[in-house]
Order: structure tokens, then C-alpha cells, then sequence
């Protein structure tokens, strides 16, 4: 017996440093990617300018189109649920016949978890999702928001015109849906 216990601890401990060997080594290229916040000296909100670069769940590089109406962030591990089941019976062109773009920061999640769990399961999402992995990116987006909520911003031009939250599918959906594109 307790040459089986010592076996299936070994292979657990094999096991685990194997998933880290394969699944511990980030594949983000920081040279690929960007964003810009004009203006640079001010707090991210109403008023600023916003341009950038991001890998999407198939890390393939989008940049933000000026004709984009709104901008979906989800900063937390809950929110992304939220957004995820909200999206879970929408058409796969459902955001971008909207003009909006969906971006999930991924920042402060471990590369071995993000690789074994969250990114297969971003890939099986009908729609795309930007990515964000860099902290000051990420930093640089969080700036005075209520990141426990999804944020929405309504652009024209790359400009925010306005900031909404969604707290549940239902507020996201009047947001999304409430207004006509």
C-alpha cells in the first residue's frame, strides 16, 4: 500500500512539473502590441483619445477602428463570466455588427493557468476577444473605473464619449441593445 501511495505521488509531481514545462512559457510578444491614451498627463475618461494594438484569444493582432461605437472591458475573473454567459447565445457576428470590441485583462493571471484553462476556453467563444497582458496596459485602462463591473465606452472616432457599467447580463444588455447602432 504504500508503495502505491508513493507512486501516485510521484506521478502527481511529474505530472504537475510536466503542465509547467508545457504550459508555463508565455508566448505574448510586448513588441507586437500598443496603446495609446491621448491625452497622456490626464486620467483615462470622458474626453481622451484612445488607440491600440491587442492579440485576440487566436493571438492575432487587432487595432482599434475609428468607426469602433464601443468598447467592452472585463477586468476580473467574474465579469468575464458575466460577459461569457451574455454572449453564450449571441451570433458570432453579434459584436461586430454592432461596432464593438471586447477586451478582457488577463494581466495578473499565471501564464501555466491562462494557457491550460482560460485560453483553450476563450477559443471556443463564437466572437472575438482582445487581450490584455501587460500590468501597465493594464494599469493605464483601470484608472478611476469600478473594475468589479463591466466597463462600457462609447467612442466616436477613438474619442470616449461616455462611461457606462454593467453590473449583470440584463445592464449590459440595455446597454449593448438599448440603443440603436
Amino acid at each position: 500500500m504504500k508503495k502505491i501511495v508513493i507512486a501516485v505521488v510521484v506521478l502527481l509531481v511529474v505530472g504537475v512539473g510536466v503542465l509547467f514545462a508545457i504550459n508555463g512559457k508565455s508566448h505574448y510578444d510586448p513588441s507586437r502590441y500598443s496603446l495609446e491614451i491621448e491625452p497622456q498627463n490626464k486620467p483615462f475618461g470622458v474626453g481622451s483619445s484612445i488607440s491600440f494594438t491587442l492579440p485576440d484569444q487566436f493571438d492575432k493582432a487587432h487595432s482599434l477602428s475609428p468607426d469602433t461605437k464601443r468598447l467592452i472591458f472585463v477586468f476580473t475573473k467574474a465579469t468575464g463570466h458575466t460577459f461569457k454567459s451574455y454572449m453564450s447565445d449571441k451570433p458570432a457576428s453579434f459584436l461586430d455588427k454592432r461596432k464593438i470590441v471586447a477586451v478582457a485583462d488577463i494581466s495578473g493571471m499565471p501564464t501555466v493557468i491562462f494557457n491550460t484553462f482560460a485560453l483553450p476556453d476563450f477559443r471556443k467563444s463564437s466572437y472575438t476577444l482582445l487581450l490584455i497582458h501587460d500590468k501597465n496596459m493594464a494599469k493605464r485602462l483601470k484608472e478611476n473605473r469600478d473594475t468589479k463591473k463591466i466597463v462600457v465606452m462609447s467612442l466616436e472616432r477613438g474619442k470616449v464619449t461616455k462611461i457606462d457599467y454593467a453590473t449583470d447580463e440584463k445592464s449590459l444588455g440595455k446597454l449593448i441593445e438599448g440603443e440603436k447602432n
